[in-house]
């Protein structure tokens, strides 16, 4: 028979300790809840939501990287450039010109510079379908653009509001969550460096290749390391621009990489005079 363990001295012996409790990740789908709940849960690695609703952009590289598919409604997107009113009607048209289709009205709110209606018309956007509200104060903008978003409307509404505020912002946002349209605010690059309560935050600009460059700063999932490339040759260009004017970076690429000698001869610089021709003139005054 074994002998019994026994403790030298009075001291009583250390309790043994418990293992810790393991952390373990549970698959939504093992815990039986309820369809509409389970359609409701968003995983940080998703792009959006399930139920999310959205227009397509009409540039499928876009509407992969957008959450939903698309242009998210019910919620604001933020487009940030460096000039505005030129690169956000190339990017939006298609949209548009889908939401003039359906009947529905496109509502624009302080434009900085006047909608170019010919270049519209060549897009496929109906004017009789656009609204063009003036509003040149900060707060009459912010004012209008809240009211349209309450009223639910429009199709979509597109607003320039460059000296927005982050609580103004906010304010935008929570009555967005009941306007079934996309609602995208035109705001200036700087603004990239500022919190924002929109979900969706795009950086946009120009190509060299007449393409635009879409940088995506902020959306409902995993970061896009990747700049989006769009191709979006002007509606009025499209048909008169010659296959070399398509691409203005190898035109460039090609002259810069002739001879320099050569190149000389084709700036229009005067050739340089001979010391002959040189005397003949000053004895000549």
């Amino acid at each position: 028979m074994p002998a019994p363990l026994s403790w030298v001295g009075d001291a009583s012996p250390d309790p043994i300790p418990s293992p810790a409790p393991s952390l373990r990740l549970v698959d939504p789908h093992s815990l039986g809840l309820p369809p509409r709940v389970e359609a409701a849960l968003w995983r940080g690695d998703q792009i959006g939501t399930p139920i999310e609703q959205t227009v397509p952009s009409g540039f499928g590289a876009l509407d992969t990287a957008l959450p939903g598919g698309g242009w998210p409604c019910q919620s604001l997107t933020e487009l940030l450039q460096v000039q505005p009113a030129v690169a956000e009607w190339r990017l939006l048209a298609p949209a548009m010109r889908g939401l003039v289709e359906q009947g529905k009205q496109i509502v624009i709110v302080g434009p900085p510079r006047t909608p170019h209606l010919p270049g519209l018309q060549l897009q496929g956007i109906d004017e009789r379908h656009l609204v063009w509200i003036r509003a040149e104060a900060p707060l009459e903008r912010l004012w209008v653009t809240e009211q349209l978003i309450r009223a639910n409307a429009a199709g979509m509404v597109l607003a320039w509001l460059p000296q927005a505020r982050q609580e103004q912002i906010r304010r935008l946002q929570v009555c967005a969550q009941n306007c079934d349209a996309p609602v995208v605010l035109c705001r200036p690059i700087a603004a990239a460096t500022e919190p924002s309560a929109a979900p969706l935050r795009l950086e946009l600009r120009f190509g060299l290749d007449w393409e635009l460059r879409v940088n995506v700063l902020k959306r409902k999932g995993p970061p896009l390391e990747e700049e989006l490339i769009l191709p979006s040759v002007p509606a009025s260009l499209d048909a008169v621009l010659t296959p070399r004017l398509r691409r203005p970076s190898e035109l460039i690429a090609s002259r810069l990489s002739r001879d320099p000698q050569e190149l000389s001869h084709a700036v229009g610089r005067p050739a340089p005079r001979s010391p002959a021709t040189a005397d003949r003139s000053r004895t000549a005054h």
